[in-house]
């Protein structure tokens, strides 16, 4: 802070020490009044500490006529000007890192991924804070029509629209950030909901991978949760495509049964040998994409999914998961 010191004349009167007479003449005495002022310098640190953008837009929006040095002004003529440049200069390059992150609600559970250009950029602390904000206003609505309107149409915490948001992420990292998807699973009263971020950043559920994981139970099951997050822990390792084998389209099943065929077209087996072949070819098929059917990774001994959770009371009735290398 700069201390501007203002000297304003005061009339005293003679003054008379020991036998000393001083002049009976008015002297001028100084009385000094402290003024406080923001100075550019500071100004500039400030507002460069809440927006994040260069030194140089923050001194060309201190300095614009409209905003006359007011930070809150300066902030909003930021928003305005500077976003439209970064995002301009940002707009269709490739974004391949950024951040998965997860969020479990009372009303459901989300799982958002936000791209970045860089990994430096996805790991600081503006970039993974947007991306929890992202995930917990996710889940926290519940449901999710489209993509833009919720951007647009939803507040974070703060009461800050996301899509604002957003902007103040790209106007300090200066990279093409985009929110490129959000699943949701809505909880239902005997919903068990676990949780599992891979290489996570810290304060933040935002990480390289995720996964959130759904158990219905029968009965009350003492560690379901943690139950929960080790599925989810498997879910992230193993990458199942489906839930279950009846959750496999039916076209994706018959294409496997072609392909299987024809690897045995010339093998002179007979019919009821070949569709015994096949079956058992589609068994380990339905193991290796079917959540139920995988051997779980995290568990002592290896245990099928589905066979594990039903010995507990328990059964797995969703998932979601992303990774950034997708």
């Amino acid at each position: 802070m700069n201390l501007s010191r203002v000297a304003t004349p005061i009339r005293s009167p003679a003054l008379r020490i020991g036998t000393n007479l001083l002049s009976q003449r008015t002297q001028p005495c100084l009385h000094l009044v402290s003024v406080y002022r923001l100075s550019t310098a500071a100004a500039v640190k400030e507002l460069r500490a809440q927006t994040g953008a260069p030194m140089m837009e923050c001194k060309k929006a201190l300095s614009s006529p409209e905003v006359d040095g007011d930070l809150q002004k300066a902030m909003e003529w930021l928003r305005k000007h500077g976003t439209q440049k970064a995002s301009a200069k940002v707009i269709g390059r490739e974004a391949p890192e950024g951040l998965v992150g997860i969020c479990i609600g009372e009303k459901a559970s989300s799982v958002v991924k936000v791209a970045s250009e860089t990994d430096f950029a996805s790991r600081s602390e503006t970039f993974s804070g947007f991306v929890q904000e992202v995930a917990d206003a996710a889940a926290k609505q519940g449901e999710i029509a489209e993509l833009s309107a919720f951007l647009t149409g939803t507040k974070n915490d703060s009461g800050k629209l996301l899509s604002e948001s957003l902007n103040d992420v790209i106007l300090s990292i200066r990279e093409n950030i985009q929110v490129d998807s959000i699943s949701l699973m809505k909880a239902s009263p005997n919903s068990v909901f676990g949780g599992y971020v891979h290489n996570r950043v810290a304060g933040s559920n935002c990480g390289s991978a995720a996964a959130v994981v759904e158990l219905q139970a029968c009965k009350e099951v003492a560690d379901a949760k943690e139950i929960a997050k080790r599925l989810a822990m498997h879910v992230v390792a193993a990458r199942p495509a489906y839930l279950n084998p009846e959750s496999v389209p039916e076209d994706v099943v018959q294409k496997e049964k072609e392909i299987l065929m024809e690897k045995m077209a010339d093998s002179n087996k007979p019919k009821e040998i070949m569709e015994k072949i096949i079956t058992g070819q589609l068994r380990k098929f339905y193991e290796q994409l079917c959540l139920t059917e995988q051997a779980h990774m995290v568990e002592e001994g290896n245990p099928k999914v589905g066979k594990f959770l039903k010995g507990l009371g328990l059964e797995v009735t969703g998932f979601k998961s992303m990774d950034t290398s997708k």
